[in-house]
């Protein structure tokens, strides 16, 4: 299985180039809010409950037994803040995110910042929208106007994924199904899985006229109405690079050609989560998928650049948090007005 056609310096280079971007950005629009998903739609806490009954071959990390793992659960916006402390309306399309942190989980895992957390992350489709870390510069340069028309022409399927994922209504983000879009391992094994609603609503003809009202929904269904919501967590084996490709997150992994199995269900209990406490945990939380046990490590050039960007944007916001706690500033220093 090929990884990635970048070099090892070409991969560092250009993921110091896009980290310096983020950190830029980051300073910009709030250093101590999240700048990979920073408009949460809800936190809620619940459980992984593995299957008993899932094939030998795919009994490996925390499939290895049947148990419950209790487990922190966030619904996202993709979209960067528009500006300082102010997020985008959920009134615009945009790709949804979901992030799960298995708690308890035992072993020495790749990060060594949390000791027994085992995180996935989704999004809701079922590619990514970029081959490699180098699509993110040469993305900003097409729609900065700096790219030339040979770029421009080859970044046109990047832009129809972006498209695809703009052009969809959810009316709930606790009926929506997510995908992780880009290989894993599975012991020694590559992956790719899908998190699947087991409530099911009609894609609506309309969305409301609210600019929260993803978070108002999942508020409604979980707490007003007192319902429990469930989850398949499902996986699909690598077959060969033409159908399955490593290399190209780009591209689908079909079902036809490598069929999803459940390996675990996921329960979301009813549940009060719209409050300030538990948003103050969720700003606090840090959800990379290089918290991981080995056997579920990333692959490929994407998620290699996670790996430090994830963990240095934490890093920094945290930093900043901890900065404006231990020595507060001014308030004409701290630009946290989103005027």
């Amino acid at each position: 299985m090929t990884i990635s056609k970048l070099s090892a310096s070409e991969q560092e280079t250009i993921t110091d180039a896009v980290l310096a971007d983020n950190l830029k950005s980051q300073q910009e629009k709030g250093p101590d809010l999240r700048q990979v998903h920073p408009k949460s739609h809800a936190l809620v806490w619940g459980e992984f409950i593995v299957e008993n009954d899932i094939p030998a071959a795919l009994k490996v990390g925390v499939f290895a037994t049947v148990q419950t793992y209790p487990i922190w659960v966030r619904f996202s916006n993709a979209a960067q803040a528009e500006k300082r402390g102010k997020f985008a309306s959920d009134k615009k399309p945009n790709a949804h995110g979901l992030a799960i942190k298995l708690m308890s989980v035992e072993g020495e895992k790749v990060l060594d910042d949390e000791d027994k957390t085992q995180d996935f992350i989704l999004l809701n489709h079922p590619v990514f929208f970029l081959r490699d870390v180098k699509g993110y510069v040469d993305l900003a340069k097409v729609a900065s106007g700096q790219a030339d028309p040979e770029l421009t022409q080859a970044m046109q399927p990047s832009f129809a994924i972006l498209q695809e994922i703009a052009s969809k209504k959810i009316s709930n983000p606790l009926f929506i199904q997510y995908w992780s879009t880009t290989p894993y391992k599975l012991g020694s094994q590559a992956i790719k899985f899908s998190v699947k609603p087991q409530q099911i609503e009609a894609v609506p003809d309309s969305i409301p006229d609210a600019d929260n009202y993803l978070r108002e929904a999942a508020v409604k269904y979980l707490d007003q109405e007192g319902q429990d919501a469930f989850f398949d967590f499902l996986i699909q084996l690598y077959v060969d690079e033409e159908k399955t490709s490593i290399e190209n997150p780009m591209q689908e992994w079909k079902e036809e050609d490598s069929p999803f199995m459940k390996v675990a269900t996921i329960k979301i209990p009813s549940q009060k989560f719209d409050f300030d406490e538990r948003k103050r945990l969720d700003e606090g939380l840090s959800f990379n998928p290089w918290h991981t046990l080995p056997e579920h490590e990333p692959i490929g050039s994407v998620n290699l650049a996670r790996k430090k960007i994830y963990q240095e944007l934490a890093k920094y916001r945290r930093e900043q948090i901890e900065m404006r706690l231990r020595e507060p500033q001014p308030f004409a220093f701290t630009e946290d007005d989103p005027r």
